[in-house]
């Protein structure tokens, strides 16, 4: 009995970097959208509680 095995590199590898570089950028994209359109003290609000929950001092 014998044992293939199949090697998955090659054109598969650069198509999925292709891909995971094009969701990094919409995701980049859409933050940017959506940070731009929020008020200024809800931004500051969110980054103050995250600061707070990781115990991080802010004042």
């Amino acid at each position: 009995m014998t044992t293939q095995t199949q090697n998955l590199t090659g054109a598969k590898t650069g198509l999925s970097t292709i891909g995971a570089a094009l969701m990094v950028a919409a995701m980049g994209f859409g933050l940017m959208i959506v940070t731009g359109h929020v008020q200024a003290a809800t931004l500051h609000d969110a980054a103050h509680d995250v600061r707070h929950a990781t115990g991080f001092p802010c004042h």
